[in-house]
């Protein structure tokens, strides 16, 4: 039997129920995380944005406690990124994402090798530091500078990567607290057993993991979940679940599995204005991404290694935005109907008031085209 195409637009209304932007959900915190195995928070404060965008009852200030509580941490999983994910799926994601992290590390491994430097020795002896010092976190600097009074043949940023990479390694509070500025300083770090009490476990099957993707990001092609979790050899692993999976085709004819009772709404779903932060679940998630973003917008999204905040219109991406205390504009890719704009600006101001709930309010629009951070 031959699979059903799914359009673009119901492409679109899949992924955004699944990611819960086609509504506001009813839903904890910790249910939406692990639902969405973990939030990308690359910049310290993208987590606030990314749930309030979400949840009917976000409290940012809550959220804030229960993290500074541990009952959620920041650390490098998916893609070798930082993502916020709960304490238990800390533990348990990250083994499977191990090489991932390894894969990261590749360049820094050579230049330890050519210094003939044993990278998980300098690992294990990070992991004691730590340790002898668990009061006091450190940033990967500060660490690279002690290994290197070890391993004065090496250099110091590529020993401290190999702590970052090779060890599970948290960003520890007061950074990503809600106030906190930027972000409470520099990035210290800690490892998961120091801040968490315990190890993360030893499964490192990645089955769990794609069929979780699938419920959160499906309908998928092998090279979507690929791309998002930075795994490799991963169709073997759809192969083994095939029989209790769903196919589709993309328009362009590729593949896709989801999970049989997982929703599909109709392409014609209303899907509301949002606005979402850096690096979103929603934008990375694919390697195919038409289905949030045309392909001649992906290059307005970033400059270098910036990625800018985005918002959607009628379920895709049609400008990116910024926000300076009370004010906040908007950067469309092309001039929009007087209806979406509306519904913006009222998306903008909810926004503002969540963000800046003390400060005067102005939303403003730039010109189609025009980019933050540019004179108009």
């Amino acid at each position: 039997m031959t699979p059903t195409t799914l359009s673009t637009r119901a492409l679109s209304r899949a992924t955004l129920e699944r990611q819960l932007l086609l509504r506001r959900v009813d839903m904890d915190a910790a249910e939406a995380v692990t639902h969405l195995v973990g939030l990308q928070t690359q910049l310290p404060h993208n987590h606030y944005t990314a749930l309030w965008s979400r949840l009917a009852h976000f409290d940012a200030e809550d959220f804030s406690r229960r993290f500074a509580a541990r009952e959620f941490v920041r650390i490098s999983l998916q893609r070798s990124t930082i993502h916020t994910v709960t304490a238990r799926d800390c533990l348990a994601l990250r083994p499977v994402l191990q090489p991932a992290q390894r894969g990261s590390f590749s360049s820094f491994a050579r230049r330890l090798a050519a210094a003939g430097v044993d990278a998980d020795e300098v690992a294990a002896r990070a992991a004691e530091l730590v340790a002898e010092e668990p009061g006091e976190p450190m940033t990967f600097h500060q660490l690279g500078t002690l290994l290197a009074e070890e391993w004065p043949e090496a250099d110091a940023q590529a020993l401290g990567m190999a702590a970052r990479h090779l060890l599970p390694m948290v960003q520890v509070t007061p950074r990503g607290l809600w106030g906190r500025g930027a972000g409470g300083g520099l990035a210290r770090h800690t490892t998961v057993r120091e801040w968490l009490g315990e190890d993360p476990g030893s499964d490192t099957s990645p089955d769990a993991l794609v069929l979780r993707y699938l419920a959160a990001f499906g309908p998928a092609s092998v090279k979507d979940v690929q791309m998002w979790s930075g795994l490799t050899r991963l169709r073997e692993v759809v192969e083994r679940h095939r029989d209790a999976l769903v196919t589709f085709r993309d328009p362009d004819g590729v593949e896709l599995y989801d999970l049989p009772e997982a929703p599909r709404p109709s392409p014609e779903a209303e899907a509301p204005a949002r606005f979402l932060p850096e690096y979103d679940n929603v934008f990375l998630g694919h390697k195919d991404r038409t289905r949030v973003i045309r392909d001649e917008d992906k290059g307005r999204t970033w400059e270098g290694n910036r990625q800018f905040p985005v918002f959607l219109s009628d379920g895709f991406v049609e400008g990116t935005w910024q926000r300076d205390g009370g004010t906040l504009t908007l950067f469309p890719f092309r001039v929009l109907s007087p209806a979406a704009r509306g519904a913006l600006e009222r998306e903008a101001g909810a926004l503002l008031a969540f963000h800046a709930p003390d400060t005067p309010h102005d939303v403003c629009w730039a010109g189609a085209g025009q980019r933050p951070g540019r004179a108009p």
